[in-house]
């Protein structure tokens, strides 16, 4: 299980390891290095592989400020899946992610600067 040890403008701690780009935290690996199609907009192809993995929650961090939006079509196709989806600043967001992921299979995708 991966736990978010802290967060920061631009940096989180994921068991002892420090990131300094966008991740995609999953129940077994942290894929570093998180790049969407447009840099402050989530779209579909930016989480196939979070798809793939059907988790019962999505936690979506922001950035720092929330300047990264999830479309309406977006959420609308994760709610289609029966994925939960959870849209905060990132630093709300990593405290979900370790409130949840105890109990449920949660992936968190995080914008960490803007």
């Amino acid at each position: 299980m991966n736990t978010i040890d802290s967060y920061r403008f631009g940096e989180i701690v994921i068991n002892g390891r420090k990131y300094s780009s966008d991740v995609i935290i999953f129940p077994d690996r942290v894929q570093g290095n998180w790049w969407r199609r447009k840099g402050h907009e989530l779209n579909l192809e930016d989480i196939t592989g979070v798809l793939a993995e059907s988790p019962e929650v999505l936690i979506i961090g922001t950035g720092a400020s929330g300047v990264m939006k999830v479309p309406p079509e977006v959420r609308q196709e994760i709610a289609a899946r029966g994925i939960k989806l959870m849209v905060a600043l990132t630093s709300e967001a990593g405290e979900t992610y370790n409130q949840l992921c105890r109990s449920q299979k949660a992936v968190a995708a995080l914008h960490l600067t803007c």
